[in-house]
């Protein structure tokens, strides 16, 4: 009975992944030195929080 139930998340990983990949490839492409661009990698990391964030202020929840 589990398996019937069981769910993947493969589609939200390949939407992360891309997104992952915009995100570090426009921070580190617009940083003005190497310290930059690891703080353009780290944002990269954690965009989606504030993406999530802004979402739901936006929608007053």
């Amino acid at each position: 009975m589990k398996d019937k139930f069981k769910s993947s998340s493969s589609s939200g990983s390949c939407f992360y992944f891309l997104g992952f990949f915009g995100a570090a490839y426009y921070f580190i492409s617009t940083a003005a030195g190497f310290w930059l661009g690891v703080g353009g990698f780290f944002k990269a990391v954690v965009w989606p929080v504030f993406f999530v964030y802004e979402a739901f202020r936006f929608l007053e929840i």
